[in-house]
């Protein structure tokens, strides 16, 4: 049975009870892991070329990206939901990261993250000119792989693997 004074202080002399301490700890623990940094085993990763208008880096980006939960489910959250209960779609689960480079760049990116197996989206210069998603693929499929003029690419993969595929990029202003 519990006394006053141990009632208020969250004690409890009951066997096997949590002390206030031992609560204290538990509950603290739990925070630390709320808190504690994520880290992903992969990366999704974004390359722009350097010389793109922002308005061109801003809809490359959002295209490149837009395929990649359809072929890595894994990458999605669940959806979102605000406190009056309103729905919103699910997003990635883990941060985007933009990078820029020289065509040279994004050329040797390109080829390296073909040979590690990676996924890959592109976006090449001539998609600029296209309106739809049948000529998109249209213009792409004309061209080589070692002809491309890529303006964008995502990789995502093995975090380690995307690093050396994005090796002489920097980070988006």
């Amino acid at each position: 049975m519990r006394n006053r004074n141990e009632a208020e202080a969250g004690t409890d002399v009951r066997a096997g009870a949590r002390t206030e301490v031992e609560a204290g700890a538990a509950a603290g623990a739990v925070a630390r892991e709320a808190s504690a940094p994520v880290r992903f085993d992969s990366k999704i990763a974004v390359l722009l070329r350097d010389d793109l208008a922002t308005w061109q880096r801003l809809n490359v980006t959002s295209f490149l990206v837009s395929g990649l939960g359809t072929v890595s489910p894994e990458v999605i959250g669940e959806p979102y939901r605000d406190a009056e209960g309103t729905s919103y779609l699910p997003m990635f689960r883990q941060p985007v990261l933009v990078f820029e480079g020289s065509k040279e760049t994004m050329t040797a990116a390109h080829s390296r993250a073909l040979s590690r197996s990676l996924l890959c989206a592109v976006f090449t210069s001539d998609l600029f000119g296209t309106g739809n998603d049948r000529d998109n693929r249209a213009a792409v499929e004309a061209v080589g792989k070692d002809q491309l003029d890529l303006v964008g690419l995502v990789v995502h993969g093995p975090r380690n693997a995307v690093d050396k595929a994005l090796k002489g990029a920097r980070m988006h202003p």
